[in-house]
């Protein structure tokens, strides 16, 4: 069949390194500016914290207290955590906070936990959170194990970015229950948040060109200020009273609890719950979330490079951010915050929002997390902004990493039909396989899995409910065994663009996005 020719149009150049972004990995905003985008950054990352201590707190025992003191430690550790991976991890500006992956075996762990006979609650939520920190202890060094020994390393490097858009899509997509579903809890506050965070960010900096920037770069905190106050207005005038116990937990600003249970100057410590108890059930369940963990910080770190305009993360350094991945679980293990840590997507999200791929501005970001973690009543005030509030917030800043996997489509041949056999097919296992073993554990209590071990149950439940690993899993083997042995796989599936890339020295930009500092590369030349 012929073409047409002579048309004169041309398709949009592939680029290694996004354009447009205002600032890049190395380079920094001004101070005051570099404070403010820290602060939404801290913002933005509460609400993950508050909603799995939400889920949590209640199963393993504990009241508004243990709450408060949870969400503090877990503040506290990310600081830390986020700080070590900036420094010495993937070197990505990437906040590593508590992660979902992990709600499965706690909540098991938990449950389990509570079927004992304890008469006072305080004491089974000490007991719980002592057998979810060994569990997070052992689950840490499988984490180390993995990236410090080289295997992700091996794995990373048959990554083309073919297999690397599913994955990167579907863990922004993958989140979409906590999305919309989430607003529509207080649409009347949810849905305001979210028109105003759009025509913030996207319209108004068209309308003031010359003062784009600052619209550009603090919709987040100009929209919540707003449509907080709002919620603070209708709750003060009584227009949830008499209303039902769900919609004034989502809708009010007064029912989080945290402000009252929280303590005036607190410092988290290691082992403040007591001394870990270990079992081997436990630890393997936790192993596995850890793995799914460091799945989906691989597709976060993948999509922070992209809008921190760097070139693509060579895979000593995917490896050398899963090792350091593991101390951070290691440190949730000590300190007790009942999940391990993962990079958070909802600020790789933000990255693409302001444009800014500033390392300082997470560094700035992990000193307010250790901040407002030992000044708890302060913390507190910012951490009981409504969910549906947040819940608008992640509509945008999720949907920003699925772009970004999307984007790397631009490295592929769509033409070929080996290209969109593993593209449509493992975007479609991803979104429904963790779907159908979604819908049975709601239905029947149990995943479809259920063998006399619990355990291999929550491992097969924790990989098969996680979209961007099972998307992963399908791309990363189709994409290395169909059409082996093919001329024109290799090209079609964008392998090229990123050959260099996979030795660290090969390309000097690198070493000059992803060395370590104080030329600390010299004693780990593996990484």
């Amino acid at each position: 069949m012929s073409t047409p020719k002579g048309d004169g149009l041309q398709p949009h150049p592939a680029k290694i390194q996004l354009p447009g972004v205002d600032y890049c990995l190395n380079s920094n905003p001004r101070w005051p500016e570099a404070v403010v985008l820290g602060f939404q950054h801290y913002l933005v990352m509460l609400g993950t914290i508050v909603i799995i201590a939400t889920i949590l707190v209640p199963i393993m025992g504990g009241g508004n207290l243990e709450k408060a003191q949870m969400i503090n430690t877990m503040l506290f550790v990310a600081g830390i955590n986020t700080l070590l991976q900036v420094w010495f991890g993937s070197r990505l500006p990437v906040v590593i906070g508590s992660s979902s992956s992990y709600l499965i075996p706690a909540i098991s762990i938990a449950v389990s936990n509570g079927n004992s006979n304890y008469v006072d609650p305080h004491e089974r939520f000490r007991q719980s959170m002592q057998r979810l920190q060994g569990a997070l202890l052992i689950a840490s060094f499988f984490q180390m194990v993995i990236g410090f020994l080289g295997f992700w390393r091996i794995l990373t490097r048959f990554l083309s970015p073919l297999s690397v858009v599913p994955f990167v899509t579907l863990t922004g997509l993958g989140l979409f229950a906590r999305g919309f579903p989430e607003l529509a809890k207080c649409v009347e506050i949810g849905l305001p948040e979210l028109i105003l965070l759009i025509v913030i960010s996207q319209y108004v900096p068209h309308w003031m060109s010359s003062r784009r920037a600052i619209f550009d770069r603090s919709a987040v905190l100009f929209s919540v200020a707003i449509v907080w106050a709002f919620a603070a207005l209708l709750t003060l005038s009584g227009a949830y009273n008499g209303k039902s116990i769900n919609t004034q937990l989502s809708c009010r600003t007064d029912r989080s609890g945290l402000i009252g249970g929280a303590e005036w100057i607190r410092v988290p410590y290691p082992f403040q719950w007591g001394g870990p108890s270990f079992d081997a059930g436990d630890s393997f369940a936790m192993m596995a979330a850890s793995f799914v963990s460091l799945i989906e910080s691989t597709a976060t770190f993948i999509a922070a490079s992209r809008y921190a305009s760097a070139t693509p993360v060579p895979p000593s350094v995917l490896g050398r951010g899963g090792g350091w991945l593991g101390i951070s679980t290691l440190i949730d293990g000590a300190f007790g915050t009942a999940t391990g840590s993962a990079a958070s997507v909802e600020n790789a999200g933000l990255l693409g929002l302001t444009r800014i791929g500033s390392r300082r501005v997470i560094e700035i970001a992990a000193g307010f997390m250790l901040f407002f973690s030992v000044l708890g009543k302060f913390g507190a005030v910012v951490a009981s902004i409504p969910l549906p509030i947040v819940a608008a917030l992640y509509c945008v800043l999720f949907a920003y990493v699925a772009a970004a996997g999307i984007s790397f489509l631009q490295f592929c041949n769509l033409n070929s039909f080996r290209t969109k056999f593993v593209l449509g097919f493992s975007l479609f296992m991803g979104l429904s396989v963790p779907q159908y073993f979604e819908e049975y554990l709601l239905a029947s209590g149990n995943g479809p899995v259920h063998t006399r071990s619990i355990s291999f149950n929550n491992i097969m439940q924790v990989i098969f409910s996680s979209a961007p690993t099972v998307a992963l899993i399908v791309a990363y083997l189709l994409d290395c065994t169909h059409g082996r042995g093919d001329s024109t796989v290799r090209t079609d599936s964008g392998r090229h663009w990123w050959a260099k890339f996979t030795v660290f020295t090969a390309d000097i930009r690198s070493e000059e996005f992803y060395s370590l500092p104080y030329n600390l590369n010299r004693f780990f030349p593996s990484f």
